[in-house]
């Protein structure tokens, strides 16, 4: 039995459904797995490969293989520093969508070129099961052989391990105040004597656990005193209490009134299972009252 390729280039097929599938699933779950370990060090680096070289004779299958484990680790990071300068920054989502669009945008690339070469220049491969003996290689491809193969081990460990220890090993709670828009830009910043100031209160848990949480909310005088910021007076405005299990999130409204004139910090304390005598997490707005 032979399988293979030429007049219809299936693996361009296979780079272009893989990418949109494995996005898709990455997306929906919201994490990593090991499936994934191909769209980050083989797919993009591919489908760049087969644009620059379409034709059969441009350069053998191993050396092809390897260039694109190659080129991947070379692409994958600077598609990194690229979404660093834009607003969503490096995360999970935006960083899966701008891997899938640029393997599926060369992917297409890559498949008009080969489609306007002549069929019997296409880039081609034929399969036939069969045992080769190690002897047969050339010592070229041997050591080639050898280093994918060390460098597949070596990702596919390092990437299990990664999505293992971002499980179990990073705990942490989201804590956050946004604006009466549900934004972070329109937060009560300069308010009347007696005019009620309105915020959103968050709390994103990813703690791995259930978690009573406790949050007061203190009303503090400042005054500037040669550029540094002097606190003058403080009062305990509310207790706020929310248990959460693991990813679970609660925003809830908070109103606040200040009945004299100056310059005020509304102080947000988070406190975790009852322990009020050490703050986890704090947040805070400056409020101009006149």
């Amino acid at each position: 039995m032979r399988l293979g390729f030429q007049k219809t280039p299936w693996d361009l097929s296979v780079a272009v459904g893989y990418a949109s599938l494995m996005s898709t699933i990455l997306l929906a779950l919201g994490v990593g797995n090991l499936l994934a370990i191909v769209l980050v060090l083989f797919a993009p680096g591919y489908v760049v490969v087969a644009t620059l070289f379409p034709r059969a004779a441009s350069i053998g299958w191993i050396e092809r293989v390897a260039l694109s484990f190659l080129v991947s680790v070379a692409v994958v990071p600077m598609l990194g520093l690229v979404l660093s300068l834009t607003p969503w920054g490096i995360s999970f989502a935006p960083f899966v969508a701008t891997i899938s669009f640029f393997t599926i945008g060369l992917g297409l690339a890559a498949y008009r070129r080969r489609m306007l070469l002549p069929v019997e220049q296409r880039l081609a491969l034929t399969l036939t099961p069969a045992l080769y003996q190690w002897s047969e290689y050339a010592v070229v491809d041997k050591a080639l052989t050898i280093a994918i193969t060390a460098v597949i081990l070596a990702a596919t460990g390092t990437l299990g391990y990664l999505i293992l220890a971002s499980r179990h090993g990073e705990r942490f709670t989201e804590f956050f105040i946004l604006g009466s828009g549900r934004n972070a830009t329109s937060y009560p910043t300069a308010l009347k004597v007696g005019e009620p100031g309105m915020v959103y209160i968050g709390i994103i848990n990813h703690e791995a656990a259930i978690i009573a949480y406790t949050i007061r909310v203190d009303l503090v005088g400042v005054a500037i005193v040669t550029n540094a910021t002097v606190e003058r007076n403080r009062t305990t405005q509310s207790w706020i209490n929310v248990t959460q299990a693991d990813g679970q999130d609660w925003t809830g409204p908070y109103t606040f009134l200040i009945s004299y004139s100056g310059l005020w910090k509304v102080e947000f304390l988070l406190f975790k299972n009852g322990d009020v005598s050490n703050v986890y997490r704090e947040l805070h707005l400056y409020v101009s009252v006149t």
